[in-house]
């Protein structure tokens, strides 16, 4: 008898060491969670950045190239309206994650 209640209290030692593994292992993943994210927030700040510097350049050639020459096209309107779209595009995905979690 002796020998089973032994056995019932290194279980019960072992498990507690496993639920103590778990509470840490959950704490990490919560943190590379949240670094991800900051990561993500970062990138969307560069993106918006680098789309408003666009947004600029295209003004200053579409300018320029209406001085030069009004009946040439230019490639930057599309290119910024691109660029537009995909971070309308991200922001509304960003904006449904937030809500979806909570935040």
């Amino acid at each position: 008898m002796k020998k089973l209640s032994l056995r019932k209290q290194l279980l019960i030692a072992e498990s507690d060491l496993n639920r103590a593994q778990l509470v840490e292992d959950w704490q990490d993943l919560a943190r590379d969670a949240q670094v991800l994210a900051d990561r993500a927030g970062t990138i969307h700040s560069l993106a918006t950045a680098a789309i408003s510097l666009l947004a600029g350049l295209a003004s200053l050639q579409r300018k320029k190239a209406e001085a030069a020459a009004p009946a040439k096209k230019s490639w930057w309107p599309t290119l910024l309206k691109g660029f537009q779209a995909a971070s309308s595009l991200w922001q509304q995905f960003r904006r449904t994650d937030r809500d979806a979690s909570g935040n």
